[in-house]
C-alpha cells in the first residue's frame, strides 16, 4: 500500500510540474515590458517587426492623381491650414501634451467661424492589422471629442475611424507614419 501511495504522489508531482508553465502563460506572467499601460493598450499581438518599405508602392501612391484625390478627400472644409490634426504617439490614444495647444486653437477657430458640426476622423499608421488600427483610430477620435466637450465647445461632434485604410500621407517613413497617427477635423456644413 505504501508503494502505491508513493507512485500516486510521484504522478501528481509530474502532472503538477507540467501544468504550471502552461497556467502561468495563460494569465500573463510576462515581462514588465508587456505590462506597460494596460489601460491604454488594445488587446492585440504586440508588433515586433516593421516590414521594410516597398519602393514601388511609394511611387504609385504619391503620383499626381493620388495627391489630388488625397487633398480632396482630406479637406477640412475651412481655409487651408486653419485646422491642425491632433497627432498621437505610436500605439497610444491619449492626447499628447504637445497636441493640446493645436486642439484648443481648433476649438477657438470652430467657435469663431460659427461651425455647427464637425467630424473627427481617427487614423492609425500602417503598422499592425486593419482591425487593430480601426479600434485605435476610434479611441483617438473619441478622446479628442471628449476633450472638445470638456472645453465647452457647443458643436455637434461625430467620430469615425479609418484605421490604416485611408491615410493622410502615403510615404513609408517615420514622418509620414506620424501624420497618419492622428485625428483629422472635417467641418460639416
Amino acid at each position: 500500500m505504501k508503494k502505491s501511495t508513493e507512485i500516486a504522489l510521484m504522478g501528481l508531482l509530474v502532472v503538477s510540474a507540467l501544468g504550471l508553465p502552461a497556467c502561468s502563460s495563460l494569465y500573463g506572467s510576462g515581462t514588465g515590458d508587456e505590462q506597460v499601460s494596460r489601460n491604454e493598450r488594445i488587446d492585440e499581438p504586440v508588433i515586433k517587426h516593421i516590414a521594410p518599405p516597398d519602393p514601388s508602392l511609394a511611387s504609385r501612391r504619391s503620383g499626381p492623381t493620388m495627391r489630388a484625390e488625397l487633398a480632396a478627400r482630406n479637406d477640412t472644409g475651412m481655409p487651408k491650414g486653419s485646422l491642425a490634426d491632433v497627432l498621437f504617439d505610436f500605439d497610444r490614444y491619449t492626447i499628447r501634451a504637445e497636441a493640446v495647444p493645436a486642439l484648443e486653437a481648433n476649438a477657438k477657430r470652430l467657435r469663431r467661424q460659427g461651425v455647427t458640426g464637425v467630424l473627427l476622423e481617427g487614423r492609425g499608421d500602417e503598422v499592425g492589422t486593419a482591425a487593430y488600427n480601426m479600434v485605435l483610430g476610434d479611441l483617438r477620435a473619441r478622446n479628442v471629442k471628449q476633450y472638445l466637450e470638456d472645453l465647452g465647445l457647443d458643436v455637434e461632434v461625430d467620430t469615425t475611424s479609418y484605421g490604416k485604410d485611408r491615410p493622410l500621407c502615403f510615404r513609408h517613413d517615420d514622418d509620414c507614419m506620424q501624420v497618419n497617427r492622428s485625428v483629422h477635423f472635417v467641418v460639416k456644413q
